[in-house]
Order: C-alpha cells, then sequence, then structure tokens
C-alpha cells in the first residue's frame, strides 16, 4: 500500500506518541512552563480531581498570557487553559489526525482509548516520525537530493 491508503486505513496507535504531561486546575502557569520545559514538549492537560480533563495549556497561551503583565505565571491552570482541546480514538484513522491538526491549527491531537481516557499527545511530530519509518526509502532519497543541491553550490568567496 501507498502512504495515501495507509492513513486512510491504519489505526492512530501505529503513531509515534508523547508522553502526555497532566497538571491539576489548581497548578500555576509556572508549574506547566517548569514540565514543559522538563519533557520538552509544548502542551499539558489540565484535569480535575478525578483525573477528568478540563482543558489544555499549550505555547501559544503561555505567549499570550506573558503580554499580560508579570503575574502571569502565578495564575492558576483553571482559570487559563484552554476549554477547548482536540482529540482522537487510538481506534481511529491516522487521517483523522491530519484532520483534526488542519482544521483546528493544532500542532498536538490527544489520544483518548475507548472509554475517553488520554493515553497520550501526536501531531505534527508523530507523523513525520510514521512516514519516515514506513517510508524511508522515499525520505532518504529526498534528503539525498537536497544535500546534493547544497554540494553542487560553492561556498565562501
Amino acid at each position: 500500500m501507498g502512504l495515501r491508503e495507509d492513513i486512510l486505513n491504519e489505526p492512530v496507535s501505529d503513531l509515534g506518541m508523547r508522553e502526555l504531561l497532566i497538571l491539576k486546575a489548581d497548578d500555576t502557569v509556572l508549574d506547566a512552563v517548569k514540565l514543559m520545559r522538563k519533557k520538552r514538549l509544548g502542551c499539558v492537560l489540565v484535569v480535575d480531581g478525578q483525573g477528568k480533563p478540563l482543558g489544555e495549556f499549550t505555547e501559544h497561551t503561555l505567549l499570550q498570557l506573558i503580554g499580560g503583565g508579570s503575574q502571569a505565571m502565578s495564575k492558576k491552570l483553571r482559570d487559563v487553559a484552554s476549554q477547548e482541546w482536540i482529540s482522537v480514538l487510538n481506534t481511529d484513522p491516522i487521517a483523522k489526525v491530519l484532520d483534526a491538526m488542519q482544521d483546528h491549527g493544532r500542532r498536538f491531537v490527544i489520544v483518548v482509548d475507548s472509554q475517553g481516557k488520554a493515553i497520550g499527545l501526536t501531531g505534527q511530530r508523530g507523523m513525520m516520525e510514521y512516514i519516515a519509518d514506513h517510508f524511508p526509502r522515499q525520505v532518504k532519497v529526498h534528503m539525498i537530493d537536497d544535500a546534493k543541491l547544497y554540494m553542487d553550490q560553492r561556498e565562501g568567496a
């Protein structure tokens, strides 16, 4: 099968997933920033005491908050997290991830199981890794062509 058929037929669970970063609603923006920096990920899921999703805190949200003043870092996540987050079932076709990212302008998609429990995070990076893993020859040929283009150009004066 080709890339198109694979993306339409293979499940989201075949994509590379990142650890889902989870914080409580009473945690602060500073807590979220520290965790995202430590894990090198730009998204945190905010949950209530029972682990039910309440919202999403992203780098984009942080950038908006920073312009609002120095007290932004002490705000509670419940007050600043986006009430809208994008999720797909781990059994959905991979194409649903692409559709969700494109339709909502997001880099991250939360992956949930059949009970709606968040189990991971995927998105642009998961898609890139999937393509590189499943179609290494095409990726390698393209990389070689790009490298040759630069090698053919003269450096310096």
